[in-house]
């Protein structure tokens, strides 16, 4: 009928039940029928990470369970004017994308959008703030912890090159190791658990392009192996103080 297919899954977290017509029938099918079928464009929307008081079910960040898949992508925004932007371009692509919205920022973001149609580029990371001496990257709602910390560490004479990754699939390679080239150290963080989080996949990749440059390991700086907890969240997601002691030990290794 010539329209787009755009769902919704609320919450991420209930996104499991889906997972098989996702990763096994929606990404290989422009694949399977040699291009000739493509989902109608599928777009899915689905609010991810936490929110304060969201326990276990409603606090997850599953996005690396679909960066394994090839024939998805999968796109984070970190606020308003990047999500309309974002998701226009999702909307427009012929591939399946899920588009993850931080739910943390739906009443806490705030920011001029314009009224007008536009798209913002997919697979092209942004250099949010630019720095000398420590890569840091992240994507959505982590962005803003991120940059507080940046600011911290600004005060003791650290200078922090921040990068949002925007589109996790297929992911920017070349802005980030730009970066990491010139500051030599980098730290990657996200709400999901750290194990097998995609923060791995950014650390291995840039270790094999950036070997001879890197001054210090990659630091991690994520959730916990761990399902997310209720009441002791604040311990659980990786805050601007366990970013700023990971700043200060990669840049004093």
């Amino acid at each position: 009928m010539d329209n787009r297919a755009i769902a919704e899954i609320q919450f991420a977290d209930y996104i499991f039940p889906a997972f098989d017509q996702i990763v096994n029938e929606a990404a290989k099918f422009r694949y399977r029928s040699g291009n000739q079928f493509n989902c109608g464009g599928l777009t899915i929307r689905t609010p991810y990470g936490a929110v304060g008081h969201g326990g276990h079910y409603h606090s997850q960040s599953p996005e690396a369970f679909f960066c394994h898949v090839p024939g998805i992508k999968v796109v984070v925004p970190r606020s308003p004017r990047e999500a309309k932007g974002l998701l226009l371009s999702c909307i427009r692509d012929t591939n399946p994308v899920i588009f993850f919205e931080p739910k943390w920022l739906y009443r806490l973001a705030v920011e001029e959008v314009p009224e007008h149609d536009y798209m913002l580029p997919l697979s092209e990371a942004e250099v949010i703030r630019e720095g000398s001496d420590i890569t840091l990257v992240g994507w959505g709602a982590q962005l803003s912890i991120m940059e507080q910390a940046c600011f911290d560490a600004e005060k003791e004479g650290i200078s922090c090159e921040l990068i949002d990754l925007k589109t996790l699939i297929p992911w920017d390679k070349e802005t980030v190791e730009a970066s990491v080239r010139k500051t030599g150290k980098l730290l990657i963080s996200h709400e999901a658990p750290v194990t097998g989080g995609f923060g791995a996949e950014i650390s291995a990749s840039i270790v094999e392009r950036c070997f001879l440059r890197l001054e210090a390991p990659v630091a991690r700086i994520c959730g916990l192996d761990t399902p997310f907890p209720l009441v002791f969240e604040p311990f659980y997601v990786p805050t601007k103080n366990k970013i700023v002691d990971a700043i200060k030990a990669t840049v004093n290794y």
